[in-house]
């Protein structure tokens, strides 16, 4: 794997390991590829690892409209009315920009890793 891509891997594995957003099969994903790739800094090695870590996170990103949901009706309760109606707001008006995903750390990464290797479009 080059450089510049291996590089964006793991930056975004660095994300997916740590952000609070991150599901725990997510941060586990990403910390097995981190792992492995320390292991076994092979291009074999790297690109195996890559692609296991790619077929996790398939289907993982929260589409837009996912989003949208829970901020119509479960996140009032938890982040307050105003909260949840400023950030439906947002998400709205990323819909109508076009927007095909959450935009959270953890989403954000997730389906940059996947467009990048041609699993989802942006």
């Amino acid at each position: 794997m080059e450089k510049e891509l291996f590089d964006f891997v793991a930056t975004r594995a660095d994300i997916l390991a740590e952000a609070g957003s991150s599901t725990q099969v997510t941060k586990d994903a990403a910390s097995a590829w981190k792992t492995a790739v320390a292991a076994d800094g092979s291009d074999v090695a790297v690109e195996a690892a890559t692609t296991e870590l790619l077929d996790i996170l398939e289907g993982r990103p929260t589409t837009i409209d996912g989003v949208i949901a829970f901020l119509q009706g479960p996140a009032a309760e938890m982040f307050g009315a105003e909260v949840a109606e400023a950030k439906l707001a947002e998400q709205l008006k990323r819909k109508e920009e076009g927007a095909k995903y959450c935009n959270c750390d953890a989403c954000a990464a997730a389906s940059e890793l996947l467009a990048k290797f041609g699993r989802i479009d942006l």
